[in-house]
C-alpha cells in the first residue's frame, strides 16, 4: 500500500510540475506575442491563439497519460504497452469503462491517476479561460487607446 502511495505521489507531482512549467512556457509566449495581439485583426488572431492552447491543453494531458502508461507498463500491471496506455486514458479522463481493471495489489493507483486526471482537466481548462480573457481585455483595452 505505501509503495503504490509513494509511486502514485510521485507521478501526480511529477505531472503537475510538467502541467506548471508547460502554463509558464505558455503565458511567456503569450506575452512576448502581446504587440501582434493587441493590433487588428482580432478574431484570426483570437482562434489562433484558442487553438494553439487547446493544443496546449491536449499536449499536457497526453504527457500526463503516457507518463501513467509508462509506470504501468514498467511495473508489469498489464501485458502490453497498449493497455496500459487504455487504461491509462480511460482513467485519466475519469471515463472508467470497466473492461480492464488493476491488480489489487495495485488499485490505489487507478484512484491516484482519476484524481490526478481530474484536477488536471480542471486546472487546464481554467489556465485556458484565463489566457482568452487576457488576450480579449488587451485586444479590447489596445482598440480603446487607437
Amino acid at each position: 500500500m505505501f509503495l503504490q502511495i509513494a509511486l502514485g505521489s510521485a507521478l501526480l507531482t511529477t505531472t503537475i510540475l510538467i502541467g506548471a512549467a508547460s502554463a509558464m512556457g505558455v503565458e511567456l509566449a503569450l506575452a512576448s506575442m502581446r504587440d501582434w495581439l493587441r493590433a487588428p485583426p482580432h478574431r484570426p488572431k483570437l482562434l489562433l491563439v484558442i487553438a494553439a492552447v487547446l493544443l496546449w491543453v491536449l499536449g499536457t494531458i497526453t504527457v500526463g497519460v503516457w507518463l501513467w502508461a509508462f509506470a504501468f507498463h514498467l511495473l508489469g500491471v498489464f501485458a502490453t504497452l497498449e493497455q496500459s496506455v487504455y487504461f491509462a486514458l480511460v482513467t485519466f479522463t475519469t471515463l472508467g469503462f470497466g473492461d480492464l481493471l488493476l491488480p489489487l495489489e495495485w488499485r490505489l493507483l487507478g484512484g491516484m491517476a482519476a484524481a490526478n486526471g481530474f484536477l488536471s482537466f480542471g486546472l487546464l481548462t481554467a489556465l485556458l479561460v484565463e489566457a482568452l480573457r487576457q488576450v480579449r481585455i488587451d485586444q479590447t483595452s489596445g482598440a480603446d487607446r487607437a
